[in-house]
């Protein structure tokens, strides 16, 4: 499960994230305390949330560009010093007293400016520190690493908040990344595996996205992860909901139901850090499982049901991420995977701020329980849909057997026998 670690470069990085995230985790929720405090109007925390996702939807692709041409650790080190000094001037100005609300504005856009060439330099630098086959144990870890911190960051800064204020949220925040910072540092270059940068040149960005287009084994993963993003992965909206309006059981409640999605997805990183492979037809049972499972919750007629669906979600709606992610990451030419990267993230984060508020048109117009389940039959249909394309692609059919005295539904290629298929095992 753990074996990515034993690799020096790597466990120097994940070390060094572990307080990274934690900070950046303290960091969003005295963000928002902060706006609100300041407003007292959620569209304030809105806009704050929205400005920091801007920067991705607007230039994410041409931040892909810049992370193909340009070497990671150094790029890495500026980035994360960027967000460094973003947490520090937040701090120096909220302990000061003269903080004002267009000053986190700005500072949540600097932020999402920065993680435009931070996310895919991130995710492209862990097949240079890992190799290819340590990289689905590598990208599991590393998201078991960021739930981890959505676990512990949220706890740690209610604390600091209620205790000392949010200028020390913001401050620690700050200090944080002098973990991420040192572990670069540190790192020994002769141990990273060479990766050929793309040179400099015209129509790279279009360049990039024909690559996809013309990659069906990257193209629908990438497609499947845009569709649940959008419309499955709604939780703030949903959960809210549920916890007022559906089980009338405040703001416990939703804390409850976040803190067992987190769990769940810890789980679920943990469990893909065992896979020694991505299968993409992990991927499709996983969304397939996932929205399944938002159906079912939709329904589910108690509290303590619905909380414990919370759970087995968050282990699929992670796999679904791991997956996919490291799908793409081997499928895909290292001098494109900073252009492929930025597409991927820029879909799946992308993706939840455009959802939501369609998202949330429904769930106040008809209920929740419509809404949840709108969305999980959305992602179900979705992982049906990209897992016929990519079997027709692929010169596969669909069949349905029995094995053991259970159903048994396989994609096997078209010129087998229909009597070998349904007898095989898989």
């Amino acid at each position: 499960m753990f074996r990515s670690l034993r690799i020096r470069n790597y466990r120097l990085f994940f070390l060094g994230q572990v307080v990274s995230n934690t900070g950046t985790w303290m960091q969003r929720i005295a963000q928002d305390w902060l706006v609100l405090s300041l407003t007292g109007s959620s569209t304030a925390v809105g806009i704050t949330t929205a400005l920091q996702f801007l920067p991705m939807l607007l230039f994410g692709l041409y931040g892909g560009v810049l992370v193909d041409r340009l070497p990671k650790r150094p790029t890495l080190l500026v980035t994360q010093s960027s967000m460094a000094v973003t947490g520090l001037a937040l701090a120096a100005l909220t302990l000061s007293g003269h903080v004002h609300v267009w000053h986190v504005y700005v500072a949540a856009f600097a932020v999402g400016l920065a993680t435009v060439v931070d996310n895919p330099a991130r995710q492209s630098f862990v097949s240079e520190m890992v190799g290819k086959d340590q990289l689905q144990n590598a990208v599991s870890l590393n998201s078991a690493n960021f739930q981890s911190a959505r676990l512990i960051g949220p706890a740690l800064a209610g604390v600091m908040i209620t205790g000392v204020g949010t200028g020390w949220a913001f401050l620690l925040n700050g200090v944080s990344f002098i973990a991420p910072l040192t572990s670069l540092l540190l790192m020994r270059a002769r141990e990273l595996h060479v990766v050929e940068r793309a040179p400099r040149g015209k129509g790279q960005l279009r360049e990039g996205l024909r690559y996809v287009a013309g990659r069906p084994d990257l193209l629908w993963p990438i497609v499947l992860v845009g569709f649940i993003g959008t419309f499955g992965f709604n939780f703030p909206v949903w959960l809210s909901a549920y916890a007022d309006d559906v089980f009338h059981a405040g703001a416990g409640a939703y804390s409850l139901f976040n803190t067992l999605i987190a769990v769940g997805s810890l789980v679920g990183a943990l469990l893909a850090a065992r896979r020694g492979t991505a299968r993409q037809r992990v991927l499709i049972a996983a969304a397939a499982a996932f929205g399944t499972l938002e159906i079912v919750a939709a329904l589910a007629p108690s509290y303590w049901l619905f909380a414990l669906l919370m759970a087995p979600i968050g282990i699929f709606g992670l796999t679904v991420n791991v997956t996919a992610n490291t799908t793409v990451q081997m499928a895909t030419d290292p001098a494109m995977r900073g252009r492929v990267m930025a597409l991927f993230m820029m879909v799946f984060m992308g993706g939840t701020p455009l959802g939501a508020p369609v998202v949330g048109w429904v769930t106040d117009t008809y209920g929740p329980r419509v809404g949840f389940a709108l969305g999980g039959a959305i992602s179900a249909a979705a992982a049906v849909t990209v897992g016929l394309v990519l079997a027709r692609a692929g010169g596969l059919r669909l069949t349905v057997g029995w094995h053991h005295g259970h159903p048994r539904v396989r994609f096997v290629p078209k010129e087998r026998g229909p009597l070998t298929t349904v007898s095989s095992a898989a």
